[in-house]
C-alpha cells in the first residue's frame, strides 16, 4: 500500500493514472507510456515496470510533475 511517495508500484501507478482517464499509448522496453488530458492539457507519463518492486520516490516525483495532476491527489490514495 502506498505511504507517501514510498512504496507505489507499476499496478499502484497504472489505476491511479486510469482513474483519471490516461491510456496507454505505447510500450518500449520496460517502460509503458500514457497520455491523458488533465486540466485539458496533453500529458504523456513515463512509468517503469520492473516486477512487482516499489518505484523509487524520486522517480515518482518524476511520474506526478510529467502527470499534470497535483501532488495531493497522488497523495490521498
Amino acid at each position: 500500500m502506498p505511504n507517501g511517495l514510498n512504496n507505489w508500484t507499476f499496478r499502484d501507478v497504472e489505476t491511479f493514472l486510469k482513474e483519471y482517464d490516461f491510456s496507454m499509448n505505447h510500450i518500449k522496453g520496460s517502460h509503458y507510456f500514457y497520455i491523458g488530458y488533465p486540466n485539458k492539457v496533453m500529458h504523456q507519463v513515463c512509468v517503469p515496470r520492473h516486477s512487482s518492486l516499489s518505484i523509487k520516490p524520486r522517480t515518482m516525483k518524476g511520474i506526478i510533475l510529467q502527470s499534470g495532476i497535483p501532488k495531493d491527489e497522488w497523495l490521498r490514495k
